[in-house]
């Protein structure tokens, strides 16, 4: 099992979560619900602890983790603000939330599938899936109920 391609896996992942942490604070700041900004923000908290999880495994491997998100997000946040100023409202930012959330879980599953990852940095991989199974559980729960 090679290090570099744990700790590679272990980057892409770190990328995608920080992404995910900006989205969610940019959408805490673009939705009227009090009760949404307030999910948002905890969710960014939770996710930033996912984070710092895969972050402190990637230096155990000897790696320098990023600590930056990616162009991607940055244009996927963009993207939601064009949204809700055509009036899409807070409908629209969960939307994008969603969209985000089916990536980052996509992301994490494959990584849980690779067989060249060693056990300890899966593990680790696991416990920090956890955060985003809640996330994207909790975001579906949203678009469910903004659908009926």
């Amino acid at each position: 099992m090679s290090t570099n391609h744990a700790i590679s896996k272990l980057d892409d992942l770190i990328t995608t979560l920080i992404d995910s942490v900006k989205g969610y604070e940019h959408s805490a700041d673009k939705v009227k619900s009090d009760a949404f900004q307030t999910l948002f923000r905890d969710l960014a908290a939770e996710r930033g602890k996912a984070v710092d999880l895969l972050q402190a495994r990637s230096r155990a491997l000897g790696g320098d983790p990023n600590a930056f998100g990616s162009v991607a997000g940055t244009v996927h946040r963009r993207m939601e603000d064009i949204f809700v100023a055509l009036g899409g409202g807070d409908k629209a930012v969960i939307q994008a939330i969603d969209r985000g959330e089916d990536y980052l879980r996509e992301e994490f599953e494959r990584v849980i599938k690779d067989e060249a990852i060693d056990p300890e940095t899966l593990d680790v991989v696991r416990h920090a899936y956890a955060s985003v199974a809640h996330g994207h559980g909790v975001v579906n729960g949203l678009k469910e109920q903004l659908a009926a």
